[in-house]
């Protein structure tokens, strides 16, 4: 099934580190896909002046020009801070780790929906025709050092009403330990039967059921989902 999956890489691992440093109220959307030609950067900080200093003097990206100020009709991702007349367009060429990010994703039939940042994060929404695609590529984002910490992975079909923030396998266990009576008092289940039943060991059954509780814990009490790892 086609999937959507949401992570988070710290801007030390993919870009705009420097950026960062100099100017800590820095945000960023990239302005469609990344390939090809430059791409156009939407950025907000305290003025233009200072975000242009700054990317000129980050070298993980290349400053080719700046395109036109904030007309108030491309606005920011809803999640950003950055107010109306605080944005400004840059064509910027990004360095080797975005293109290397990028390469990994398309050479596994996937796609960059959305890159955007602040806070010295990226945050990046990709789309794969399948999960295989989506474990082979985190396996490649740890073999090169990209640090990258899943916070959604939804089918294409369930994007207008997934709130989940559990990975598939983590909702299968919690289905099947909630079908077979686990949560109930008493439990219709130990966690030994339960293990059996799922073909895992006691700890890793163990360790699996914190994780899907921490993350469904974290969601309820954030607005933003909580960090998983892909089918732990």
């Amino acid at each position: 099934m086609t999937t959507v999956v949401e992570l988070e890489i710290s801007a030390d691992r993919l870009g705009f580190d420097r950026t960062f440093d100099r100017v800590s109220a820095f945000e960023f959307q990239v302005g469609g896909m990344i390939g090809g030609s430059a791409p156009l950067v939407w950025t907000g900080g305290p003025d233009q002046e200072t975000v242009r200093e700054a990317l000129e003097a980050d070298p993980s990206v290349d400053l080719i020009a700046s395109v036109v100020d904030d007309s108030g009709n491309a606005p920011m991702d809803d999640e950003t801070a950055v107010g109306p007349g605080d944005r400004w367009l840059f064509r910027l060429e990004f360095g080797d780790s975005v293109k290397l990010f990028e390469e990994i994703v398309t050479e596994h039939d996937g796609a960059i929906l959305t890159a955007r940042g602040h806070d010295g994060r990226w945050m990046l929404k990709l789309l794969f025709h399948d999960r295989e695609s989506v474990s082979a590529c985190h396996e490649l984002f740890e073999q090169y050092d990209y640090r990258v910490n899943v916070t959604r992975i939804s089918g294409v079909d369930d994007l207008a009403t997934a709130r989940t923030p559990l990975t598939e396998t983590q909702y299968e266990t919690i289905h099947k330990a909630h079908e077979l009576g686990y949560f109930d008092v008493p439990r219709g289940v130990t966690l030994k039967e339960l293990a059996s039943e799922l073909g895992i060991s006691h700890q890793a059954l163990s360790e699996r059921l914190r994780r899907s509780h921490a993350a469904l814990v974290s969601a309820e009490l954030s607005d933003r989902t909580a960090p998983m790892e892909i089918d732990p």
